[in-house]
């Protein structure tokens, strides 16, 4: 991941370890006793994991939305040629899949994981309450920092369509990232009508 970290511009402010463990130990704080963990999942969670987990099902979260509403300049995206990704912003609901971590592996998966969704502080982590089979699981989840400059709600839908189009980086194409999303929901029996809008204009 250094590779991809170095793309980024020099004034780029990274979490230090110390900060990325404070910052999972805060979330942590507010876990129901010594239980296993559940990490809501709504874009590459869903179809590339990168962790050791128990289980998995569908949930469905309200008060979020998926959104392809952050500017991608790593990863899937470059200076040259910026991308869009995921985020989970405010208002509507969100279909997507809840993991189930372990209790005795949770400090170690959610450190990999606030390795890979916090080090650049896009996301505000918190608990929802994600819906399974009706049923409410308390699951930790990232949703989008509205005040981060990378954060691109005021797109249009030809423009968010270009830029997942066109977007590339190290990684691979946004492309490639918005075609897995797509193809795992419809693997779930999801249908996102904001994913389907994209799709139509992306072509």
């Amino acid at each position: 991941m250094g590779k991809v970290y170095a793309q980024l511009p020099t004034d780029t402010r990274l979490l230090t370890p110390q900060e990325l463990e404070s910052s999972m130990e805060a979330i942590l704080s507010l876990r129901e006793g010594n239980a296993p963990v559940h990490v809501f999942g709504y874009g590459s969670l869903m179809w590339n994991p990168a962790l050791d987990y128990a289980s998995s099902r569908s949930a469905k979260v309200h008060g979020w939305h998926r959104s392809f509403c952050l500017r991608s300049i790593i990863g899937r995206g470059s200076r040259e040629r910026p991308g869009l990704m995921l985020g989970l912003d405010r208002g509507g609901a969100c279909h997507g899949m809840v993991l189930q971590i372990e209790a005795h592996k949770v400090r170690d998966e959610l450190r990999v994981l606030w390795r890979r969704e916090m080090l650049t502080q896009l996301y505000e982590p918190r608990w929802v309450a994600a819906l399974v089979d009706g049923t409410p699981v308390h699951a930790i989840t990232f949703t989008v920092d509205r005040a981060h400059p990378r954060y691109a709600k005021e797109l249009s839908i030809q423009e968010m369509a270009h830029m997942i189009n066109t977007g590339a980086g190290s990684l691979g194409s946004c492309r490639e990232y918005f075609d897995a999303t797509l193809q795992k929901l419809t693997a779930l029996g999801i249908r996102d009508a904001g994913m389907e809008r994209l799709r139509a204009a992306a072509g």
